[in-house]
């Protein structure tokens, strides 16, 4: 029978591809050995025996054999970790994998792929703020390894520097900084707040606390490396975006940009990556040369000029301020409607500690589900929603 073949079982029908699918359920038996796996035809293995012995992937050898290729400031892993709590040692992963792969799997990430980058609700080809995450650490990454610092760190940086970024984009902020004494910043409510429980390394919340250019200077290399990656990323993608939503078009760009780093995101993340890597391997500073700086400095005055500071998104940014701190008093007058307070997992000792809770919980929301909260509990009208790039 064909594929597209269907046979009924009661109320539901299951096609040969669903049948073939259930019969790998369980796996299959290995050749020769007591192990289980996962093709029938499977002949894949990785040859460990070396002289007699057992090549030693441990956490500690695998730590050693790194510590001997990376560059002489490069950040060590070491054990468990330079963390608040104390923890024990992974037997496999170093450190910072561990922090990597903490961040990967919480819940602040993973909301990141309904947070706004530019363009809130985006079209399917557009940015979010996990996909944005997930690019500067592929360039953070690739600098790092192309320049001896520790991988594993900067990666883990970069996926979660965004992870304190509330609903619509930057304008989050500024909607919430009435209600934080000290203003709030994403860059230090990441790694204070919404991080806070996964007990990451110093090294790591360091660099997502100062990866901002306007904060001080992040401990480690790879953290300044992160700084130069999110900017970088950023600003190409950003542009390509908003040429595919028609905001701009790659004429526009200023010469200088054009000309050394040119009109595609392939040729401009490659440009400055590179300039990146011979830089640091030239000089030992982490930065960028100064003829391919300016050209970063000019694309990103364009960006703001044309893209983040254009009517429709400063329209959409007021509209953002005044729907999160709607939400923000809401729930700052119905604490227990608040997840965590209303379970008795947190119980706030006052005032200061109420409105806290709840800037976390709105801080914590994707932007369509703080839309759908503004509706039900603020009866807030459909038509002052924010649109993205139709507003």
């Amino acid at each position: 029978m064909g594929l597209g073949q269907t046979y009924g079982v009661g109320n539901e029908q299951i096609t040969e591809r669903n049948r073939r699918w259930a019969a790998t359920m369980e796996g299959y038996d290995g050749d020769g050995a007591a192990v289980t796996v996962a093709h029938k035809d499977s002949t894949a293995k990785i040859g460990l025996a070396e002289a007699g012995g057992f090549l030693d992937v441990s956490r500690e050898a695998r730590e050693d054999r790194l510590d001997a290729l990376l560059a002489p400031g490069a950040t060590r892993s070491s054990g468990a970790g330079n963390r608040a709590r104390a923890e024990e040692p992974d037997e496999f992963r170093t450190c910072f994998e561990r922090d990597r792969d903490r961040i990967l799997h919480s819940s602040s990430f993973r909301r990141l792929a309904g947070k706004t980058q530019v363009f809130i609700f985006p079209d399917d080809h557009q940015r979010t703020r996990l996909t944005h995450a997930l690019e500067v650490a592929q360039v953070a990454g690739g600098i790092a390894r192309a320049t001896g610092l520790n991988v594993a760190l900067a990666e883990a940086i970069a996926i979660g520097h965004d992870c304190g970024h509330g609903p619509g984009g930057h304008a989050s902020e500024d909607a919430f900084d009435v209600f934080v004494p000290t203003g709030f910043d994403h860059a230090t409510w990441g790694a204070d707040v919404s991080l806070s429980s996964l007990n990451l390394c110093l090294e790591t919340l360091d660099g997502i606390r100062n990866h901002s250019w306007s904060r001080p200077a992040p401990t480690t290399p790879e953290g300044e490396v992160v700084s130069w990656a999110d900017r970088i990323a950023y600003v190409c993608h950003d542009f390509e975006d908003a040429v595919s939503a028609g905001i701009v078009t790659p004429d526009e760009l200023p010469e200088i940009v054009r000309q050394r780093c040119g009109a595609r995101r392939g040729q401009q993340l490659g440009s400055f990556i590179t300039a990146m890597v011979r830089t640091i391997r030239e000089t030992g500073v982490i930065g960028m040369d100064a003829a391919h700086a300016e050209a970063l400095a000019a694309f990103r005055t364009f960006n703001y000029e044309s893209i983040y500071l254009r009517d429709a998104s400063l329209h959409q940014a007021g509209t953002v301020v005044a729907m999160l701190r709607g939400l923000v008093e809401y729930f700052a007058k119905h604490p227990h409607q608040i997840p965590d307070v209303g379970a008795g997992v947190v119980t706030p000792s006052g005032d200061d500690e109420i409105l806290h809770q709840a800037v976390a919980y709105v801080a914590g929301m994707t932007d369509r589900y703080a839309c759908r909260q503004a509706i039900a509990l603020l009866d807030w009208p459909l038509d002052q929603l924010p649109r993205g790039i139709d507003r």
